[in-house]
């Protein structure tokens, strides 16, 4: 028998991929499970964006292969919305890289910068891809741990006493998942001083900047942070895209080139047509956002009455697609707490620590339902 690479033996596969394979069985045996673990936007894209791709496909080039840094055009759409909400300027000629994904630039910045051994700040809790990654590259994972008490954000004096010798990147995400919080410019502003102190490359996974949140904040937007920062953002929650797999990361020219040489070795340029839409995204104007956020508000207050049956704590102020819910002090066991959840109610959510350790006691709900399910879903618990 072949045997798998040794890089393999401390990666499993992705929570959501057995979970959802498990509620999948569920439901085709008829039983009527409640989804509201996953952040996949069941809302459409704008009509605008829709008939964009449509009217593309004719055009002369759309279906040939595409350039490995996108057409100028959605370059120059991404510079011209970061200017626009983030007061950030960048040059659509090199500071700029489209994506599939933003997972698909979590692996290729790891490839880039990473050599097997060199150390990876992880947030605990975060999004398990930056930890997955992190082994797949033969890199080694050093956590820090986020607290309610510290507003979900790292504790710089604690990150201090460390040996930082080795770190050579550090995760961030702002607005934060699974948490919601978000981070001030005064906040942003510790992390490049850190960043610049230890010789980090800092890296803000920022695609949930547009629910449920009026303070449009980039890491970027600090004054030379492009020294040691990029940023990853993605048009999936924002605009209903994940589908899509648009998403972009900007920094300084010399460090978009270095992810550039990975990324055109591994994959070819975005569909036209996919490009061309996200110029459509990237220019609507800011009702397209304000009506967004108001079908996410009523959801968001239904799942707060959700959390109330079932006697949770939660943050009101928080951002993003998500609802982060601290179970009662009786309930030691996030998973265990889920999967009687799911047995017993039918309801699925998903457990705090798939993120992290620091994720026990914690339940994250998703706001990508509709208000009907979610009464369902309401009328099952009271």
């Amino acid at each position: 028998m072949i045997k798998h690479a040794n890089r393999l033996d401390n990666v499993e596969e992705y929570y959501f991929s057995k979970k959802l394979r498990e509620v999948s069985k569920m439901i085709a045996s008829g039983e009527p499970v409640i989804n509201m673990g996953i952040g996949s936007p069941d809302l459409y894209p704008s009509k605008i964006v829709i008939d964009e791709i449509k009217s593309s496909l004719s055009d002369q080039v759309a279906h040939k292969y595409q350039s490995y840094q996108g057409i100028y055009e959605l370059r120059k759409s991404i510079s011209d919305f970061y200017n626009k909400y983030f007061k950030v300027e960048l040059d659509p000629d090199n500071e700029i890289l489209p994506l599939m994904g933003s997972k698909e630039g979590i692996m290729h910045i790891s490839l880039a910068f990473l050599n097997p051994g060199d150390e990876v700040l992880i947030p605990n809790p975060g999004y398990p891809t930056y930890l997955s990654v992190t082994k797949l590259v033969e890199a080694k994972p050093r956590f820090y741990n986020l607290s309610v008490e510290n507003k979900w954000f790292p504790d710089i004096e604690e990150l201090e006493k460390l040996n930082l010798s080795n770190v050579k990147i550090m995760w961030v995400n702002y607005p934060h998942m699974p948490t919601g919080a978000s981070a001030s410019k005064q906040q942003f502003e510790q992390l490049i001083i850190f960043a610049k102190k230890h010789n980090i490359l800092i890296i803000n996974d920022n695609p949930y900047s547009f629910i449920l949140n009026d303070n449009h904040t980039s890491l970027l937007s600090i004054d030379n942070s492009k020294e040691v920062a990029m940023e990853l953002n993605s048009l999936s929650k924002s605009f209903n895209m994940s589908g899509w797999r648009v998403g972009m990361l900007l920094g300084s020219s010399e460090n978009i080139s270095r992810v550039l040489k990975v990324k055109s070795n591994m994959d070819s340029g975005m569909f036209y047509g996919v490009q061309k839409g996200a110029i459509a995204a990237l220019n609507l104007d800011k009702n397209w956002f304000d009506e967004l956020n108001i079908k996410y508000t009523i959801r968001r207050k239904l799942i707060w009455k959700i959390a109330d049956v079932l006697n949770c704590k939660y943050d009101k102020s928080s951002k993003g697609l998500f609802v982060w819910a601290k179970l009662p002090e009786e309930i030691k066991d996030s998973e265990e707490f889920i999967d009687n959840l799911l047995n017993e109610k039918k309801i699925f959510v998903a457990p705090g620590t798939i993120f992290g350790s620091e994720g026990q006691g914690y339940i994250r709900f998703s706001l990508c339902i509709d208000e009907s399910i979610i009464n369902e879903a309401l009328k099952r618990l009271e």
